[in-house]
């Protein structure tokens, strides 16, 4: 269920802009892949939820969609993508509000995404309203990186844990239970709830290597630390490049997940939708 702190909480990204795009590490190729294959994105209408600095952006508009309508509630955010997309891409529009605000036009696209992102919404009103603005066939896509493998936590992870439960609970980890992008059952049930069919889920592990500096780069993104009181923040990030470089030398392997979940607007020639 949202709450009010949950929401505020959309808009914190955008303090560093720059800096949120640099440490986050990009989304795995396979992705992009398997979307074009469901649906070539030249040529398609598409929309993405909550593009942030626009990491998944980026990929689609050099596929020269015919339009990409980008719908984005931090305005930080959306200076930062009019600065460094929309001059190179007539074809991007960025809308500064929240999906649940955002002005979109019933029936109209043929691919809708959001990266990272969808776990700030109320899932059956959001995914409602996603079903809504796809053509009758058209494809959503929502994927996730999973900074850490709760079936195989690496070695930096387990020694992390205890910092990262000072702070407060975080949207896509919450310390006892399964990570939200991870929760396959959940996702497809709120899949199929909204009218859904060709429903699936994918996923993808994959080992980084990571600097000491890229360690504690990351975790600022990170919401809970970024809301966090200054002091709490300053105290977290110290703690992990501590712990990076005394008990790892500084170089860190971390062992990172994509959820990937795609599902498919029944075309109009479809009789009863699929039933679980």
């Amino acid at each position: 269920m949202e709450t009010p702190s949950f929401r505020n909480r959309r808009t914190t990204f955008g303090e560093n802009a720059a800096a949120y795009q640099e440490a986050r590490p990009p989304y795995p190729a396979v992705v992009y892949d398997h979307l074009r294959a469901c649906i070539p994105f030249a040529g398609a209408r598409i929309f993405e939820i909550g593009p942030g600095t626009g990491q998944a952006t980026r990929i689609l508009l050099d596929h020269q969609p015919e339009e990409l309508t980008a719908i984005e509630p931090d305005p930080r955010l959306c200076a930062y993508l009019a600065e460094y997309l929309a001059p190179t891409a007539p074809h991007l529009t960025v809308i500064p509000a929240s999906w649940e605000d955002a002005p979109i036009e019933a029936g109209t696209y043929d691919l809708g995404i959001a990266a990272t992102a969808f776990h700030w919404l109320p899932q059956a009103e959001a995914l409602r309203k996603v079903h809504r603005a796809l053509k009758p066939g058209g494809w959503w896509a929502m994927w996730w990186n999973v900074f850490g493998d709760p079936n195989e936590p690496d070695a930096f992870h387990l020694k992390a844990s205890p910092l990262f439960a000072q702070l407060g609970e975080s949207r896509s980890w919450q310390q006892g239970q399964l990570p939200f992008a991870l929760n396959r059952t959940a996702r497809l049930d709120d899949l199929h709830a909204a009218g859904f069919q060709d429903v699936e889920a994918f996923f993808l592990r994959w080992n980084i290597t990571m600097t000491t500096a890229q360690i504690s780069a990351l975790a600022a993104t990170f919401s809970q630390i970024s809301a966090a009181d200054p002091a709490v923040k300053t105290h977290i990030l110290h703690e992990l490049a501590k712990l990076a470089d005394q008990e790892f030398g500084g170089i860190v392997e971390r062992r990172f997940m994509t959820a990937l979940y795609t599902a498919r607007k029944p075309p109009r020639s479809s009789g009863a939708l699929e039933r679980r």
